[in-house]
């Protein structure tokens, strides 16, 4: 039978994963401007990210970043060099998914990547488990660490099913619109102000 805590965590979660932040508004940008492929392949590298940080949480290994502020520091610039870096790379690539430019345009790999390393070099995204996961912890049910394991990977699946679902219904958009070839190249560039947007977003994030 299902907990009530684990109800108030999935409804929670579910809440936190629909709500406009970074990971969907990257997911819709990359929709609506790489197609359906490059939206799903960049949700499912996110959520793999999450299941980094879940069980870094679980470890106490997360809370590293509370207490130091070097390493925060340190992430913090990797996380936003590495977002310069997609902006950049938004425009130098073949525009949008047109016929003629899908075949010189990245694999899906190259978006899972993408997606996975966004989320795994953001230690705003650490601290936020670290917060979250804790709250649902139920005393005497197991260890803190075992049952945050767990939430975490309830979190992940989630996640996985939200998010490829925003990512399908953002690359049909896209692959709807995108048939004017000056049209995919604004969105090219739409994708790249979001990711530069969100790189200068983390430089001056705080603990």
């Amino acid at each position: 039978m299902i907990s009530a805590t684990l109800l108030c965590f999935l409804g929670a979660s579910v809440a936190f994963t629909l709500a406009p932040g970074p990971d969907t508004t990257c997911i819709v940008a990359q929709g609506v401007s790489r197609g359906r492929k490059a939206a799903i392949f960049t949700a499912l590298g996110m959520c793999s990210g999450v299941s980094v940080h879940t069980t870094a949480a679980a470890l106490g290994i997360s809370a590293a970043l509370t207490s130091c502020a070097a390493l925060f520091t340190l992430l913090k610039w990797a996380g936003a060099a590495y977002l310069l870096f997609l902006a950049w790379k938004a425009v130098r690539e073949p525009g949008g998914i047109l016929p003629q430019t899908v075949a010189a345009a990245p694999g899906a790999w190259a978006y899972f990547r993408r997606g996975f390393l966004m989320n795994v070099i953001n230690p705003k995204v650490a601290l936020f488990f670290l917060a979250f996961l804790p709250q649902f912890v139920v005393p005497g049910s197991g260890g803190m660490g075992a049952q945050m394991f767990w939430l975490g990977l309830v979190f992940m699946l989630q996640a996985v099913v939200v998010l490829s679902g925003i990512a399908v219904l953002a690359g049909s958009v896209g692959e709807a619109l995108q048939r004017n070839p000056g049209v995919a190249r604004g969105f090219a560039w739409l994708t790249a102000g979001i990711f530069a947007a969100l790189g200068l977003r983390l430089v001056f994030a705080q603990r």
